[in-house]
């Protein structure tokens, strides 16, 4: 019996309905556990916001390639930055989305998975798999080691690494409904559950950017009286919203017939639906590649990875094709990376396959995160730099509240609370612990503070050195080796009194 996540979860954001606080949790049950209350249920809008990430990629300037965070799209420069379009829902819908992800959707997927053993092994994101000493569940380095162990089990094979396009945003709606209904052994959504299709599908939206009222900044003075009388939110009530200058916005995502079609990323029901979209697909590779072409197939989220014979890689890329079209999806297959793996000088050793069909040797396969060359594998180059560059902009940011301090204060010196600089971004933070928080809310006009201890898991470094182990590959600890020393010039880069230049 798999064990099942908690929907309950007190989540600290700021939306357009109250928090609802642990203290809440058995009203909270009573309410969206009836299904006559969920059929009847008018879902709140959504808050639309961009996370943008940086890419330092191969890009055309002006004839000449080279690696930069631009791009030369159509004669104009511009970011080469992935944007991803985050969605997130009130807390009492997010509680209703959670409670029948955790409690009636996933039990029945994954009932259907466990008859089909095969079946459930490709699909890696979003569930609960248990490590093979059963004390924990898998992550992205257990999925990564089961392709790369693979991989050095064949010996001599192809990895081919397929993106879908814009996933979340383009899933058709009436395949979703269907899909729907059959994970639930039903031929039609029962009410409650159409009411939370019609709500994911029809879904309308603010952003997050228009409630930034006060010159680009939210408004602090209105929502710290809004807490005041126990509501912690943007407004006192929907209505408020609906008579503000602010636009509600609706899904106008549509197909190619003019029909509304995704889903928004960021609800805790997306990641179910997605994989139970996908079902047939899933189904439809393990059936014909790989029980009866012995093709290796794993699917984490929208990053498909396959593991074939070279002389099989246009059959595999035209079958790919043909079933992700039968869903209303698509695949770049321009973008598609090609990774040799063979023997070369009693090592596995890694090859890009060049569109011409020439090999480019030691370019490694990228997957979850890491880079497989075959004889050794590391962190992927671009999260390590990541990792550097958020390091740098903490303790810039230390540095800018410390010398307005000075300012305000008329000193000359200020310190820096190394303490925690050195528990996110070093060794000294790899360990768990207890940390004391505490949170404030107002009970009839009147602050209560609760003081309780939150756990910490640990850093990017502690990440790290756990992938290292598990992957058994010590060249990962070997990249971070010199991170204290990083860290250390970067401190020294400004004027912190408790900071040592020499």
């Amino acid at each position: 019996m798999k064990q099942k996540k908690d929907w309950f979860k007190d989540r600290g954001y700021i939306h357009f309905s109250n928090r609802t606080p642990h203290a809440s949790r058995g009203k909270v049950f009573k309410y969206i556990s009836n299904p006559k209350n969920i059929t009847k249920h008018s879902f709140f809008p959504l808050i639309f916001k961009e996370l943008k990430q940086r890419r330092y990629k191969l890009s055309n300037h002006n004839g000449i390639f080279k690696r930069s965070h631009k791009k030369n799209k159509n004669g104009k420069i511009t970011s080469n930055a992935k944007v991803r379009e985050i969605l997130f829902a009130t807390h009492i819908d997010a509680h209703i989305f959670s409670y029948y992800t955790q409690q009636l959707i996933t039990p029945k997927y994954e009932s259907y998975l466990d008859k089909n053993p095969i079946l459930s092994n490709t699909i890696t994101a979003y569930r609960q798999i248990k490590t093979d000493d059963d004390l924990k569940f898998k992550n992205n380095v257990h999925f990564a080691k089961d392709v790369f162990d693979e991989i050095k089990r064949r010996q001599n094979c192809v990895a081919l690494v397929l993106d879908i396009e814009n996933f979340f945003p383009s899933l058709n709606h009436k395949k979703l409904k269907l899909a729907w209904a059959k994970t639930l052994g039903s031929k039609t959504l029962p009410k409650d559950h159409y009411n939370l299709f019609k709500a994911t599908t029809r879904f309308s939206y603010v952003k997050l950017s228009d409630l930034k009222t006060k010159n680009g900044h939210f408004d602090e003075k209105k929502l710290a009286e809004n807490k005041k009388n126990g509501k912690h939110a943007f407004f006192e009530s929907i209505k408020d919203l609906i008579e503000s200058d602010i636009i509600i916005y609706k899904n106008q995502k549509k197909d190619k017939n003019g029909l509304l079609k995704g889903i928004p990323q960021g609800l805790p029901i997306s990641a179910i639906l997605a994989n139970i979209y996908m079902l047939s697909f899933d189904e439809s590779i393990v059936n014909e590649l790989t029980q009866k072409h012995k093709i290796f197939y794993r699917r984490y989220s929208d990053d498909i990875i396959l593991l074939c014979n070279k002389e099989q890689i246009n059959f595999v890329e035209k079958f790919v094709k043909k079933q992700i079209e039968k869903i209303d999806l698509t695949i770049s297959f321009e973008k598609t990376e090609k990774t040799l793996f063979r023997p070369n000088k009693n090592r596995l050793q890694s090859y890009k396959i060049e569109d011409d069909g020439s090999l480019k040797e030691n370019v490694p396969l990228n997957y979850l995160g890491f880079e497989f060359y075959g004889y050794q594998t590391l962190i992927k180059s671009k999260n390590l730099a990541s990792f550097y560059r958020r390091m740098k902009q903490a303790v810039k940011r230390k540095n800018k509240r410390v010398e307005n301090l000075k300012e305000v204060k008329l000193i000359d010196e200020g310190a820096i609370f190394k303490r925690k600089i050195y528990r996110l971004y070093s060794f000294k933070g790899v360990k768990t612990r207890k940390l004391p928080s505490k949170r404030t809310d107002f009970i009839d006009g009147e602050p209560k503070t609760d003081y309780f201890e939150k756990k910490y898991r640990g850093n990017y470094i502690r990440y790290a050195y756990k992938a290292s182990e598990d992957l058994n590959a010590p060249e990962i600890k070997r990249q971070l080796r010199n991170h204290w020393k990083i860290l250390q010039q970067t401190l020294k880069k400004y004027n912190f009194s408790n900071v040592k230049k020499n």
